[in-house]
């Protein structure tokens, strides 16, 4: 009988061991990063189809949650369900004025062609003041309503004149198939498919820069994931900062790793690439940008006059002062990585 449990013991022992050993490669006290991200060609974009992530981030398991905008990316921020989230700088302004505890890290690109006004060739609309009266949609909230609403005002037309709609891009686009609508302010690659159904791009995110309309895509970690994990944070942007290298010197291999991540040809993905204006780290921390640690750059100011115009348009309540902004906006990471740290 002593035999017999003997043996029941070691059998269970070793059983209870190969269960430790064959678990899902993660212990429980390891930390999980969670990253929201969008359908944007981008340096995130390069990123998590090269795995580099993965590959970097040195003891935590990585995590990847899709979003449809920057609003539900703010949203999921907020609630503490992802860590780090790809989002425009409207809703980033937002987000500061609503007091979300966050800071911007990386500009993953600077909007050009890529987000663009895209109307019905049926429509008769060849010119900002034919929009009037017509039914044109965007997500409220996005970088693509900002420069809407911006581009109006820049010729003279009252938003109320147009009959703006709130719609997320796949809704968007299913509205524009059924004929629902004559036109939306809306990114790639929903664009190009309301391109190529019966499109045409009446202006663009870039063409409205001139006007000192100025819209990005970025990218924001919460500040106490930042505080308790400071090297995962790190280990991130050096990915960032890879990325944009390798758009740079093998545009190619680039190219090719955002259309095997969105499902689309190298043809399609080298179009929307070239629409962005890609940022190095250098570029970045430099005073024009997010500056460096404890000198914040230009960019916070930018976020601040953005918070300023969505209040005019009676879409935040409030602006804080300039320096929630500047404590908002960090090149640290980016330096710590640029200088080998």
């Amino acid at each position: 009988m002593a035999k017999l449990i003997r043996k029941v013991f070691l059998l269970c022992t070793l059983f209870a061991l190969t269960l430790v050993g064959a678990g899902c490669g993660k212990q429980s006290g390891d930390t999980v990063v969670n990253i929201g991200y969008q359908v944007i060609p981008n340096t995130e974009a390069i990123v998590k189809s090269m795995g580099w992530h993965e590959e970097t981030i040195k003891g935590a398991e990585v995590k990847w949650h899709s979003f449809d905008s920057g609003r539900d990316v703010n949203t999921a921020l907020a609630s503490g369900s992802i860590d780090i989230g790809l989002l425009g700088s409207t809703l980033v302004a937002n987000g500061i004025s609503e007091g979300l505890d966050y800071q911007v890290i990386w500009i993953a690109d600077v909007i050009g062609a890529n987000e663009a006004l895209v109307v019905k060739k049926s429509a008769g609309i060849n010119s900002m003041e034919d929009l009037k009266g017509k039914k044109i949609a965007v997500t409220f909230g996005s970088t693509t309503q900002y420069t809407l609403l911006g581009g109006l005002k820049a010729n003279g037309i009252d938003p109320s004149e147009v009959n703006i709609l709130d719609m997320q891009p796949p809704d968007m686009l299913a509205a524009w198939t059924r004929g629902d609508i004559d036109g939306g302010y809306v990114w790639h690659p929903t664009l190009q498919k309301m391109l190529d159904d019966q499109g045409q791009i009446l202006i663009t995110s870039g063409d409205l820069v001139e006007k000192g309309i100025v819209t990005a895509d970025v990218i924001v970690v919460r500040n106490e994931f930042a505080k308790q994990h400071p090297e995962v944070v790190q280990d991130y942007i050096a990915s960032q900062i890879r990325a944009v290298e390798l758009y740079r010197n093998n545009p190619d291999d680039a190219i090719a790793a955002v259309a095997k991540e969105f499902n689309i040809t190298n043809e399609e993905a080298g179009t929307m690439m070239k629409e962005l204006i890609w940022l190095s780290g250098d570029e970045q921390a430099s005073s024009q940008y997010l500056g460096a640690a404890n000198q914040p750059g230009e960019f916070s100011s930018v976020l601040e006059d953005t918070a300023h115009f969505l209040k005019d348009q009676s879409l935040i309540k409030s602006v804080p002062s300039s320096d929630a902004f500047k404590n908002a906006v960090s090149g640290e990471y980016i330096e710590k990585v640029m200088n080998g740290q």
